[in-house]
């Protein structure tokens, strides 16, 4: 049986919006399943998503939230291609991964995975993105269906994967070229004075222990690999 934080989980939109006010919605379920946030601050999940929540939690259903956002229709994000300058920044804050594009090239929404988060209006410095309303007088779950949030969370945990995977090929990078340095600091300094190539070697090794930590800490929060 599912406990309740998936039960919880499973029954919100996952538009990974955070107008909830956590980072995602597993942590908005986590939150709630700990007593530590109300079930009207999902505005993607308007008033049934309420209901399915107060069910699940047995509290009393209640009015969503203003100060979380209103109910509404399904949107989908569309660039202004004449103004996009293809600087990125909207890749990096949609959380399916819904936009595509590279440095200095223009970038285009792939609509059927664009979950309507917004995340990416305030992210272009140019305010070429702009939101449609793809559901007329729909609303709520009733312009999103349950198949559509599964891909939707798929997708993020295809985009968690990968930027977890660019961040520590990252880490590795910079660690191998500081271990280098190391090696041989002097050929890798415009310094000569022993005494201060050995303190900045000092603060090398330091940087490359307190690395080494984080790495094993990390380690061992996820756990032996099956």
């Amino acid at each position: 049986m599912l406990s309740l934080i998936e039960q919880l989980h499973a029954a919100l939109p996952q538009t990974q919006c955070t107008r909830c006010g956590y980072p995602d919605c597993r942590a908005y379920a986590q939150a709630l399943a700990a007593g530590q946030a109300e079930i009207n601050q999902c505005p993607p999940g308007g008033a049934e998503g309420v209901a399915r929540l107060a069910a699940l939690t047995g509290r009393p259903v209640q009015a969503l939230s203003p100060e979380h956002g209103q109910e509404g229709p399904r949107l989908v994000a569309f660039i202004d291609e004449a103004w996009c300058i293809g600087c990125t920044l909207c890749l990096k804050a949609c959380p399916t991964d819904a936009i595509v594009g590279s440095n200095k090239q223009m970038h285009t929404v792939i609509e059927n995975e664009c979950t309507g988060c917004e995340l990416c209006v305030p992210a272009c410095p140019v305010d070429c993105i702009e939101l449609e309303d793809v559901s007329g007088p729909l609303t709520g779950w009733a312009a999103w269906s349950g198949a559509q949030a599964e891909r939707a969370l798929a997708r993020y945990q295809q985009h968690q994967a990968r930027t977890a995977r660019e961040q520590a090929e990252n880490d590795a990078r910079l660690r191998s070229e500081a271990e280098a340095k190391l090696h041989d600091i002097a050929a890798h300094s415009r310094l000569s004075d022993p005494t201060v190539l050995e303190r900045k070697r000092a603060l090398i090794e330091a940087a490359l222990a307190k690395s080494r930590a984080r790495r094993a800490s990390v380690s061992d929060e996820d756990g032996p690999s099956d």
